[in-house]
C-alpha cells in the first residue's frame, strides 16, 4: 500500500480553495497525488512527502495545515463554526435590511427623505458594516488568495464587493451612477450561503464519529498471574490478553485463546444471525459478545484494527472525486482569472472606444434590459467593469444554489425522502447501476420458518412443540422466530426443566423427561445431509436426531416490484452481501436479479462499486448497515434506509423514512423534477 498522509486543513471555504491546496500539495517533492475534501477540511496526500513541507505548502498557499488526527473530531468545532458564520450572517442583514428598505423607498416614492448626500453618506457607513465587518473575513480570505496567487470566490467576492462600495466615493468627482448600497447586498447573500453550506458541513464527519463511538473505549486485560485490570483502550498493546464478557464490545482484533460464544458481528457482514466463535477464531474489535466469556489475544490495535479500516474507507470514500468533481475543479481554478481579465477589457474598451461601445450597447438595450448612459469615457469605464465584477459575484454558487437545495429537500421530506445532499438528486438522472445490500435492505432483517422437516421419529406438531418451547428461554434471533412460527400454529408451549445454554452450539434442557437439544448438527448429533443454502437449526431428542427447521429473511413486499420498476428504466440491479453465496442466490432469484456478490467485507463492498465507477457508470447504493457505510459515501448516490444504523444515516445521501422501499421510487422521481 501506498504511504499517505493525511491533513487537516483549516481556512477553506470553496471549491477554489480546494484547488489550490491541492496545487500548492502536488508541487511538494515526491507528492505522487493530493486529494482535499472541502466538508471534511482534510487533505490526502499519496507519496514519501515530509509531512513538514506538506504543511509549509499548504501556509505558503493561504491556508494552514496540520496533521490530522481522528481523535480531535470535535462536534464542539463545529457548533462553534457554525454559530461564528451564523452571526456574521445576522450582522450583515441587520445593517444590509435598512439598505434595501431606503432604496425602495427612493426608487418607488416621489419625495424623498434626505438630501442625495445624506443618502449615500448612510449607504456607505451601512455598507461598511456589512462588507468590512461581518464580511470582514471573507476580505482577508481574498486578499491573502491574491498575495499568493492563488485566486478563488473569496477574490471575486471582495473586488466585486470593493468595487461596489468605492462608486460611493468615485460619484464625489466623476459622474457615475453609486452602487454603493449593492455591497452589503452582495457580502449578506454570502454571507448567508457561507452560513448555510456550515450548517451543511456540520454533518459531512458524523458518521465517522459515531463509528469512532463504535469501538470500545476500556478493555480488562489478564495479566501472567491472572489478574485483571481494566485499561484504556489506547493502553493495550499486541500480545495483550483481554477478556470480554457476555453483553460486552469486543475491544480490539484478535485470536480466541479460551471460550465459546456466539458474537454479533453485523457491523462486519451487516447479518444479524450471530456467529459462533471459539478456540483460534479471529474476532474484530466493535462486535459484540453475547452470551459468554471469551479470553483473547488481541493481535491488532490502533489504526490497524478492522473498525479503523472502516472509518479509513469512509473518509477516503468521502475524500475521493468522481470525475465530474474534477471538471468542476479545474472550470473555478480558470473562472476567477478570466472574469478578472473580462474586466480589464471591459474598462478598456469603454475607455478607448467609449463611442463604438455606446452604439453597441444602444443596440443591445433594444433586446435586452440594459440601459446606456452618455457620460464621459472615464465614467462610462468604471461603470461597465464594476459591473462585470459586481454580476460575477457568485451569488448564485453561494445562495441559489443552498436555497434551491432546502426546497427541494423540502419536497423530498413531503415524501418520505430526506435529502442531504442535493447534488445526489442531480446525480440520480445519469444513474445506470443499483446496488443493494441485502438483510434490512431488500429483507426485512427478520427470519421466519420456511420449512419443517421431521424423519418420521417425531410428528410435525411435537417437533414444533419440543422446540418452541425450549427455545423460549433464549433470546437467539432464530429462537424467536421458532417461538414466533409456533404461536402462529396456535401450539400449546411446555415448560423445560434443567436449561443449559451453550454459546455457540446450542440449548438444551428436559421436557417430559427426554433431553431436548436444539443447535448445531454437532451439538445435537445431527448426520442427516440437507440443503445447506438455508439457515438450519437441529433437533435431537435422547440423541436420537428428529428432524430440523429451515429459515429465511423475509423479503421486504415491495422489493421485487422495485426491481421490475427499475429495470423498465434500464438501470441495472445488483445484490451486495455479507452473506453466504447460496442463500444470496436464492435471494436474488426470488427478485428477479442477476447479478450477486456474496459473502463481502466493507472493503470488498467498496471495491466492487469503484470498479464500476472507473468503468465510467454511475452508481447508487442502498443500505442500511454499519458495512455499508464505506460503500454508501463511495457510492455517486448513498441511499440509507431509514429503519438501519445510525452510521448507514449518516452516510447516505438520502434517507428513506417509513419500512417499505417506495422512497426510492419517489427518489428517483423527485429526481426528475
Amino acid at each position: 500500500m501506498k504511504h499517505q498522509t493525511e491533513l487537516k486543513i483549516d481556512g477553506m471555504h470553496c471549491s477554489g480553495c480546494v484547488s489550490t491546496v491541492e496545487k500548492a500539495l502536488t508541487k511538494v517533492a515526491k507528492v505522487e497525488k493530493a486529494v482535499v475534501n472541502l466538508e471534511l477540511e482534510k487533505a490526502v496526500v499519496t507519496g514519501k512527502a515530509n509531512s513538514d513541507q506538506l504543511i509549509e505548502a499548504v501556509k505558503s498557499s493561504g491556508y494552514t495545515a496540520s496533521l490530522f488526527i481522528r481523535e480531535n473530531l470535535s462536534q464542539d468545532s463545529n457548533l462553534k463554526k457554525l454559530e461564528k458564520a451564523k452571526k456574521r450572517m445576522i450582522i450583515g442583514w441587520g445593517a444590509t435590511i435598512p439598505i434595501m428598505a431606503w432604496m425602495a423607498i427612493e426608487m418607488f416614492t416621489v419625495k424623498t427623505f434626505s438630501s442625495p448626500e445624506a443618502y449615500h453618506a448612510v449607504m456607505i457607513i451601512l455598507s461598511a458594516v456589512t462588507v468590512f465587518y461581518a464580511g470582514g473575513e471573507t476580505i482577508r480570505n481574498g486578499w491573502k488568495s491574491l498575495v499568493y496567487f492563488s485566486p478563488n470566490m473569496d477574490v471575486l467576492i471582495t473586488i466585486g464587493c470593493l468595487a461596489a462600495w468605492s462608486t460611493g466615493w468615485i460619484r464625489l468627482w466623476i459622474d457615475v451612477q453609486p452602487f454603493t448600497g449593492i455591497a452589503g447586498m452582495i457580502m449578506a447573500f454570502h454571507l448567508t450561503g457561507r452560513y448555510i453550506e456550515s450548517k451543511a458541513r456540520g454533518n459531512a464527519s458524523s458518521a465517522i464519529k459515531k463509528l469512532m463511538n463504535l469501538g470500545a473505549k476500556e478493555a480488562t486485560v489478564v495479566n501472567d498471574s491472572g489478574v485483571e485490570s481494566v485499561v484504556d483502550i489506547r493502553d493495550i498493546s499486541i500480545g495483550d490478553m483481554v477478556v470480554v464478557r457476555a453483553g460486552e464490545t469486543i475491544s480490539a482484533d484478535g485470536i480466541v485463546l479460551d471460550g465459546k460464544a456466539d458474537v454479533d458481528e453485523s457491523i462486519v457482514t451487516g447479518e444479524s444471525i450471530p456467529v459462533a466463535k471459539g478456540v483460534g477464531d479471529f474476532v474484530v474489535g466493535g462486535a459484540v459478545c453475547l452470551d459468554s466469556t471469551l479470553k483473547i489475544r488481541v493481535e491488532k490495535t490502533g489504526q490497524d484494527t478492522f473498525l479503523s479500516q472502516v472509518i479509513r474507507l469512509v473518509e477516503n470514500a468521502q475524500t475521493t472525486k468522481v470525475p465530474i468533481q474534477l471538471f468542476a475543479d479545474k472550470v473555478v481554478s480558470v473562472f476567477v482569472p478570466i472574469i478578472l481579465v473580462l474586466s480589464g477589457i471591459t474598462f478598456l474598451s469603454w475607455y478607448f472606444l467609449s463611442g463604438y461601445m455606446l452604439n453597441v450597447s444602444t443596440i443591445v438595450s433594444g433586446i435586452l434590459p440594459f440601459f446606456p448612459f452618455d457620460s464621459t469615457p472615464i465614467a462610462q469605464a468604471l461603470y461597465a467593469s464594476i459591473a462585470v465584477l459586481v454580476i460575477a459575484c457568485p451569488c448564485a454558487l453561494g445562495l441559489a444554489t443552498p436555497t434551491a437545495l432546502m426546497a427541494g429537500t423540502g419536497l423530498g421530506a413531503k415524501n418520505g425522502v430526506l435529502i442531504r445532499d442535493g447534488v445526489a438528486v442531480q446525480k440520480m438522472t445519469e444513474a445506470d447501476i443499483i446496488f443493494f445490500d441485502k438483510t434490512g435492505t431488500v429483507t426485512e432483517g427478520k427470519l421466519e420458518v420456511v420449512n419443517v422437516c421431521t424423519n418420521g421419529k417425531a410428528s410435525k406438531k411435537e417437533l414444533i412443540q419440543l422446540t418452541a418451547s425450549l427455545e423460549k428461554e433464549s433470546s437467539h434471533p432464530l429462537a424467536k422466530a421458532l417461538v414466533h412460527y409456533a404461536v402462529k400454529q396456535n401450539i400449546e408451549m411446555l415448560q423445560p426443566e434443567k436449561i443449559q445454554v451453550r454459546p455457540g452450539m446450542g440449548i438444551e434442557g428436559i421436557i417430559r423427561g427426554k433431553k431436548i437439544k436444539v443447535g448445531t448438527p454437532e451439538f445435537t448429533g445431527f448426520k442427516t445431509n440437507i440443503n445447506g443454502r438455508k439457515t438450519a437449526v437441529y433437533v435431537s431428542k435422547d440423541d436420537e436426531e428428529i428432524g430440523y427447521f429451515q429459515f429465511r429473511d423475509r423479503l421486504r413486499q415491495d422489493a421485487k416490484e422495485l426491481i421490475l420498476l427499475l429495470k423498465s428504466k434500464e438501470l441495472t440491479p445488483v445484490l451486495l452481501t455479507g452473506d453466504r453465496k447460496g442463500i444470496a442466490g436464492d435471494t436474488a432469484r426470488d427478485l428477479g436479479i442477476s447479478k450477486v456478490h456474496a459473502e463481502l467485507t466493507p472493503e470488498l463492498k467498496l471495491e466492487i462499486i469503484s470498479n464500476y465507477q472507473n468503468e465510467n457508470h454511475v452508481v447508487v447504493m442502498v443500505g442500511d448497515g454499519i458495512n455499508d457505510a464505506p460503500a454508501l459515501s463511495q457510492a455517486d448516490v448513498g441511499i440509507a434506509m431509514g429503519t438501519g444504523t445510525d452510521i448507514a444515516l449518516e452516510s447516505g445521501d438520502m434517507v428513506l423514512m417509513g419500512q417499505g422501499m417506495g422512497g426510492i421510487q419517489k427518489a428517483f422521481a423527485l429526481s426528475q423534477v
